[in-house]
């Protein structure tokens, strides 16, 4: 509800607006900076359509920096093209191109700083360092953006959405691609990322850090790097996204790093080579998710404690749970396992006998990597049915009581 409060009154800016500022060729102002500068608190500044190279823009005042179609910002891979210091600031119906790079600078098409309900909306950014980089700043919002990034190497290329030291911020709906990090946050509390395409990233898709009391909702995260990763932070919900293809040696759906008492609700784990990797990460609740075509579906390490796991459809993974301990602490129930090979004589969904999701494989190449050679082998089937008969080597304790018979809804 705080995030709708904020975008509704971030659109009732642009109802506020006085004067409008003409900028083209045959108009009053003939550049931007001109009308920048002549504009007061309340006004509009209209970019009319065509090319403008002017450096690095300063806006300071509470006005609206609004474009026509075929209104183009270009920063000749030299500058910064608009930096942003002040409230009720609305960028909106733009093209940013080619801001500059620099190894010492995080330059951005668009940098905001120190700065407060400031909307970006409906803008394209084309070739960028960063696009959009926020720090020390509240209650701003980042919409329906088209945004592209330089696709180089990690280092020579910055994030899609960067957020410093942020707090009730909306990232929502847009689409980022070939940047470093598609959507960065590092000290960010209260805010929402919600309904945005983030693919094809050298990286992460998202990369969180130290940022707590946070949601994403809804968002796509496709073909990325490593995928996306959730790190030091605390009370983080995550619920209906979806996480598809991620492949690669260190590759995984979602990464959890030291996290806790987080929410994993909802969401699509597609095709990725680790659907979850959830290291010292405590009191996380996992359910009601869809675990598919993997090669790990979970991997949690020894170091993870109260986690529960319930409700989730696990179809078609190589391998379901992977561990690198024998003593878990954490609570499976309720799981559709496709590989479970039990009976349910009552007939009340529920499995009468407990599945043990770690394979004793699995544990084997844990341990050698190089056993994966032997992958669908009649000798590795054989082992795992041994280890089924007489358990010894997987975690006893890290069992589905309760496995259901049928996929949760």
């Amino acid at each position: 509800m705080k995030q709708l409060l904020t975008i509704l009154s971030l659109l009732c800016l642009q109802c506020a607006f006085a004067r409008t500022l003409p900028v083209g060729k045959e108009q009053t102002y003939t550049t931007i900076k001109a009308a920048i500068a002549a504009a007061a608190n309340g006004d509009t500044v209209l970019i009319k359509k065509g090319l403008y190279k002017e450096g690095n823009l300063v806006l300071t005042k509470s006005i609206a920096l609004l474009g026509e179609e075929g209104a183009v910002l270009d920063g000749e891979g030299k500058y910064e093209i608009l930096t942003v210091s002040g409230s009720g600031i609305v960028i909106k119906n733009l093209r940013f191109q080619y801001s500059g790079f620099s190894t010492l600078n995080d330059y951005a098409s668009v940098k905001v700083i120190n700065s407060s309900r400031v909307l970006i909306q409906n803008n394209t950014f084309f070739s960028a360092f960063f696009s959009v980089h926020i720090s020390a700043s509240s209650y701003c919002a980042v919409l329906n953006n088209s945004i592209s990034g330089l696709t180089k190497t990690e280092q020579t290329s910055g994030n899609g959405i960067h957020l410093w030291k942020c707090d009730n911020m909306l990232i929502k709906g847009n689409e980022i691609h070939g940047h470093r990090d598609g959507i960065y946050f590092e000290f960010v509390t209260n805010s929402v990322i919600q309904q945005n395409n983030s693919h094809n990233n050298i990286r992460y898709g998202l990369h969180f850090m130290f940022s707590n009391d946070d949601s994403y909702i809804q968002n796509t995260f496709r073909d990325n790097g490593a995928g996306v990763a959730v790190m030091y932070s605390r009370r983080v919900v995550m619920i209906k996204n979806q996480f598809v293809h991620n492949w690669g040696g260190n590759a995984y759906g979602l990464l959890l790093k030291e996290i806790s008492d987080g929410e994993i609700i909802e969401n699509s784990f597609i095709q990725n080579t680790v659907g979850i990797l959830m290291e010292s990460t405590n009191r996380i609740e996992v359910s009601c998710n869809s675990f598919t075509g993997s090669g790990y579906a979970l991997r949690i390490s020894a170091s993870c404690n109260e986690n529960t796991v319930h409700h989730n459809n696990f179809v078609g993974n190589t391998f379901d749970v992977g561990t690198n301990g024998t003593l878990m602490l954490n609570r499976f129930y309720n799981n559709y396992w496709d590989k479970y090979d039990g009976y349910d004589l009552n007939r009340d969904g529920i499995g009468d006998v407990a599945y043990h999701p770690v394979s004793m494989y699995s544990m084997v190449i844990e341990q050698n990597p190089n056993a994966a050679i032997l992958m669908r082998s009649f000798m590795v089937s054989l082992l795992d049915k041994a280890e089924k008969a007489i358990p010894s080597l997987t975690p006893e304790n890290m069992v589905d009581g309760q496995p259901l018979m049928k996929r949760s809804k």
